[in-house]
């Protein structure tokens, strides 16, 4: 079996103090995919830069204080790469990748976007870039017989199951037109190739949501978006067993905006 969590940890020093040591200690995953780290590895504890039992790699946003992703496995990567060959997102932190036997990990946090504005524009070259890398990605995994999986924050929800409050974020960025036909266009089958590992096994029902602001009673009231995303090649998508938000109870025992979302998946079958 392999279990696979990703999180959005909204600083991870931040994250640390409110209790994603104590999280990540009784987590029974293989591997940790971590978005919005935003602090460079030389700024963060011991206990939290290289956890014991942990191989950590990161990758930091040039910008400080911004962005950053990082994978936590069990087991040292064969490889690791930063980036998707695109020059502008080249040092922005918001893309790891590590080889594993059998299994390309990433972690992905695709850029928030504000409709209308530059940002949105950002946004936009980011999802054309990265969608071409994703083709090219999935075709050298299938040629070395390799599985791929892209977890992260993707900042689109892409059906009105996945935002409760979707008729009010029709013109919002993370909701708009052209952001969810790009996700239909990778998840068509032959040509994008991709599958939504936890709307698979969880067809037809509301959420599960991933994140909730933290203005007004969002949480209390799961008026959330499912944002957060395991995106797999075919093959692995396949073998996906269980899936798992983990929510906090409480509002107060909340360590991030985003909850940790975890797959198991059956590399034997």
């Amino acid at each position: 079996m392999l279990t696979v969590t990703s999180v959005n940890v909204n600083g991870l020093r931040a994250a640390a103090r409110k209790g994603y040591l104590s999280w990540l200690a009784g987590s029974p995953a293989d591997a940790v995919c971590l978005q919005e780290v935003r602090a460079e590895e030389h700024q963060l504890p011991d206990e939290v830069r290289a956890p014991e039992g942990w191989h950590a790699v990161y990758a930091p946003a040039a910008a400080r204080g911004r962005a950053g992703v990082a994978l936590l496995t069990r087991r040292e990567p064969e490889e690791v790469r930063v980036g998707f060959g695109a020059p502008e997102f080249a040092t922005s932190g918001r893309y790891l990748e590590a080889d594993l036997p059998g299994l390309t990990l990433a972690s992905l946090y695709l850029p928030t976007g504000e409709a209308e504005t530059p940002k949105q524009e950002e946004k936009e070259r980011f999802m054309a870039e990265f969608s071409a890398y994703l083709a090219e990605l999935r075709h050298r995994a299938a040629a070395a017989g390799r599985e791929v999986l892209v977890c992260g924050d993707w900042n689109i929800a892409h059906q009105e199951a996945d935002i409760k409050n979707w008729r009010g974020n029709l013109t919002k960025s993370g909701f708009l037109p052209n952001e969810r036909a790009w996700l239909t266009d990778l998840y068509a089958p032959g040509a994008g190739g991709w599958a939504d590992v936890v709307r698979g096994l969880h067809p037809g029902q509301a959420g599960p949501y991933t994140w909730w602001s933290y203005r007004g009673r969002a949480f209390d009231n799961d008026a959330g978006w499912r944002i957060d995303l395991h995106v797999a090649t075919q093959g692995l998508a396949a073998r996906a067993l269980k899936a798992e938000v983990e929510r906090a109870p409480t509002h107060g025992e909340r360590w991030s905006d985003h909850a940790p979302v975890t797959v198991t998946y059956d590399t034997a079958a």
